[in-house]
């Protein structure tokens, strides 16, 4: 027996292959262009090595000159890149879309001022090495988030009232970063403040492993929840009506997101804007329909290692990878705010 569809259905399922259709080409495009400026990253410096030569250093091969500077110097630098954009990227939109705010961004609410804080504290004040670093700003910003919420909650959630005290919070703790550095040695403000501005400058397999191995752990739980994260832009009683574990998708997807920050905080520094524009971009390029944490992650890492090739070779100069993702993403969030203006929206 043969069952007719109705035309709106047909319509409906032809709509939503078109749209699935349209999300897979785009991702893979992304992730195309991700692996492509990775390799570009590894080939590309003062001495430039053929993809055959940087494939047998991959492959633990020794190669007169490349076996050093692409194992030991560019290899861990990109890597770090790639795992903190995708860190960036998956946190910021992870926050973005649980608040239902593209200015909700970790940087802007205080999420990731707590993590600068604490590790400069720790870089300036106490003398901690990196392991000791990435603890601390981890216990920070898990704090700070806590506070933040904690602070915000009054016989509800409220994604505003969570945002404003975020931005609050974020001012205070910049005034201790600047006392921090007040009081800091003569040896220790240069590395205090390089590692403030956002740099891969200096990666190691020491640093970048730690951050790696968290990406890896705990990217799959942000695409777990994701469609659940989705369903929290309705509402709370919408999504719960959905079948949503509403308390328990939220303190996960929190979690998870916070510890992404720290680690890659504490690894390379607050890379300015990178988890606030990848989301919006993603929304753009995707729909907002769909679950965007990994389209997000992915721009993020595009980003900054894009970012970082640009600070270090087409400017004159060398810059680190956080002053050029600042200079692009201000203007991006006046234009945020202009826009949610016109809209008749606020914050």
């Amino acid at each position: 027996m043969t069952t007719t569809l109705r035309p709106e259905t047909a319509q409906l399922r032809a709509s939503r292959r078109r749209r699935l259709g349209r999300r897979a080409w785009i991702t893979g495009v992304l992730l195309l262009l991700l692996a492509a400026v990775f390799c570009f990253s590894l080939m590309w410096g003062e001495v430039f090595y053929t993809p055959a030569e940087v494939v047998r250093v991959i492959l633990g091969q020794q190669v007169p000159g490349a076996s050093y500077t692409v194992g030991n110097l560019r290899l861990p630098r990109a890597t770090m890149g790639l795992a903190a954009g995708l860190a960036f990227g998956a946190a910021g939109v992870t926050f973005q879309t649980l608040l239902r705010n593209q200015l909700a961004s970790p940087d802007i609410i205080g999420i990731s001022a707590g993590a600068s804080a604490a590790g400069v504290i720790g870089i300036v004040i106490f003398g901690l090495g990196q392991t000791q670093v990435s603890v601390v700003a981890l216990i920070a910003a898990l704090s700070v988030a806590l506070l933040i919420y904690g602070l915000s909650y009054k016989g509800g959630f409220a994604g505003t009232r969570l945002i404003l005290i975020g931005i609050g919070m974020a001012a205070i703790l910049q005034s201790v970063v600047t006392y921090a550095l007040s009081q800091a040695d003569t040896w220790d403000l240069p590395t205090a403040t390089r590692w403030l501005t956002g740099s891969l400058n200096g990666a190691t397999w020491e640093r970048t492993l730690p951050l790696l191995l968290t990406v890896v752990v705990l990217l799959p739980v942000m695409l777990l929840f994701g469609h659940h994260l989705n369903a929290l832009r309705l509402g709370d009683d919408s999504a719960a009506g959905l079948g949503v574990p509403v308390q328990l998708t939220r303190i996960c997807v929190i979690i998870a997101a916070v510890t992404l920050i720290a680690v890659a905080t504490a690894a390379c520094g607050p890379i300015a804007f990178v988890a606030f524009v990848s989301g919006p971009i993603a929304a753009r390029l995707l729909g907002p329909s769909a679950s965007l944490v990994f389209p997000a992650a992915v721009i993020g890492a595009l980003i900054v290692l894009t970012a970082d090739l640009v600070g270090q070779f087409f400017l004159g100069t060398r810059y680190p990878v956080g002053v050029i993702t600042g200079a692009l993403g201000a203007p991006f969030l006046i234009y945020l705010l202009v826009r949610s203006n016109r809209a008749g929206s606020s914050l």
